[in-house]
């Protein structure tokens, strides 16, 4: 006798989010902003005692890889891309905070709620 049973809506959602990894294309961890820079040389249009303008702006991407920080400026021929790669990376986040919040809601179900049927019933 073979019984069909409707998959779980956790288990759905899951396999939802699998298949969005998977379609999933380069990422950066990070933050991209943007940074004014001060020369320091003498004469130049940064240092003016009236009215300084510093140069830029310059696009510098931001990010902790394995516990260390990270700065690294991006050429202005590559802002737009390492920006896309940022998105990718976010949503990837976002969808593995999700699978996991799921994955615990799972075993609550399963490992909390009901007594285990191969552990026998506490004496008193």
């Amino acid at each position: 006798m073979k019984t069909t049973s409707k998959p779980d809506p956790m288990e759905r959602e899951i396999a939802r989010i699998r298949k969005q990894l998977l379609a999933l294309g380069p990422m950066h961890p990070g933050s991209v902003s943007l940074q004014y820079q001060v020369c320091g040389r003498s004469g130049c249009r940064c240092m003016d005692e009236n009215r300084p303008r510093r140069h830029g702006p310059y696009r510098k991407l931001a990010y902790v890889y394995r516990g260390k920080p990270v700065c690294r400026f991006v050429r202005a021929g590559c802002a737009q891309e390492i920006a896309m790669q940022v998105a990718t990376y976010k949503t990837f986040r976002k969808l593995v905070d999700r699978w996991v919040e799921l994955s615990i809601e799972s075993g609550k179900k399963r490992f909390f709620s009901a007594p285990h049927p191969s552990r026998p019933p506490a004496r008193s």
